[in-house]
């Protein structure tokens, strides 16, 4: 991805892996290529999001267990944070602990209150290995952490509890794209 370019302009869209697909279970590997299949891939993986009208997207969402995510999330003063994290490791998590609605594109259509901090700290490496770190509050810490819990096998479902979980976990059985 150039820095001139818009992300995802130049990217294909590619199928999103849904609910129930063991992909989204396996925790990512650690990217240890970096060049242009790596920027193909993060290229694709924002024109998917885009298409899907996503404000994250795991590359396990689009079939490739690697550790890479992109976003375009506003936080809570409406400020957009646009980007990419490769190999992101979620090092904070702290502030009030707030339940929120939470979907997913890997759940299309469903949306739960799902509790998370309301600061998150993501740190890994660009697309050239350099290092980058993510401060998010708000939605996008939310972003963060959903996007990271991703990379591990785990689905915002997975942190649901009570009733929203149980009415959840009806929906997830009734959803047409359920296998």
């Amino acid at each position: 991805m150039r820095q001139s370019t818009i992300p995802g302009a130049s990217g294909r869209v590619r199928p999103l892996v849904l609910h129930g697909d063991p992909g989204l279970r396996t925790p990512g590997a650690e990217v240890t290529e970096f060049g242009p299949a790596l920027e193909r891939l993060i290229e694709d993986m924002f024109a998917t999001m885009y298409a899907a009208r996503g404000v994250g997207l795991a590359a396990h969402q689009v079939g490739e267990a690697l550790r890479v995510f992109v976003h375009d999330c506003p936080d809570d003063e409406d400020l957009r944070h646009l980007g990419y994290v490769v190999n992101p490791r979620l090092v904070l998590t702290d502030g009030v602990v707030i339940r929120g609605p939470e979907g997913c594109l890997s759940l299309p259509g469903l949306e739960a209150g799902t509790e998370r901090f309301d600061h998150a700290v993501v740190e890994g490496v660009d697309m050239r290995g350099e290092p980058v770190r993510v401060d998010g509050t708000g939605f996008f810490a939310r972003c963060l952490q959903h996007e990271s819990d991703h990379l591990d096998g785990c689905l915002y479902p997975d942190r649901v509890t009570g009733l929203r979980a149980r009415r959840l976990r009806r929906a997830i059985a009734r959803a047409p794209w359920t296998p």
